[in-house]
């Protein structure tokens, strides 16, 4: 997929995890964590401007995920616990948080990929996952997947916000 099917996937990976966040009164993490999908949501093809690896080789992997989601849950652990008026408490929930947006979004890349004839090797086993729903070039499956994702990034900020209501807080 390109830019905007990858956006969406992002968002649609994302959206449950807003909704929890948003739920439980923490709003500025619920758009925080959107704008950090969308922001992460090209990372996997950053291996075609690095020469020698091929795309969709090893940034295109579950293990990547786990990677990028342990730095960016360490890093963003270390920044909160650096800050004085953030307890420890804060430092571990922002690392948490974080790092499970990280991954989400690395893997929502990788399934969108994988709706390509091209495929995924999401294990890094050789074993290759395709479900050859469209071409990664084709205009409606890049701008259908956005409008996936912002329809249910829609819906999970409704779901989360009445939720948070019905808790009072």
């Amino acid at each position: 997929m390109y830019r905007y099917g990858h956006y969406g996937a992002a968002l649609a990976g994302y959206s449950p995890l807003g909704a929890v966040a948003l739920a439980l009164g923490f709003e500025t993490a619920a758009v925080g964590g959107a704008v950090v999908a969308v922001g992460l949501a090209m990372v996997p093809d950053w291996d075609q401007k690095v020469p020698g690896i091929a795309h969709r080789g090893p940034t295109h992997t579950v293990a990547f995920a786990s990677v990028v989601a342990a730095v960016l849950a360490v890093a963003s652990a270390a920044i909160a616990w650096a800050s004085p008026e953030l307890g420890p408490l804060v430092a571990m929930g922002a690392g948490l948080y974080l790092g499970a947006v990280g991954g989400v979004t690395i893997l929502s890349h990788i399934a969108a990929d994988a709706l390509t004839p091209m495929g995924v090797k999401p294990f890094g086993d050789g074993e290759r996952y395709s479900f050859d729903v469209c071409r990664a070039d084709s205009t409606l499956g890049n701008y259908g997947l956005l409008a996936l994702g912002v329809l249910v990034a829609a819906l999970a900020y409704a779901f989360g916000a009445a939720v948070n209501g019905l808790l009072g807080l």
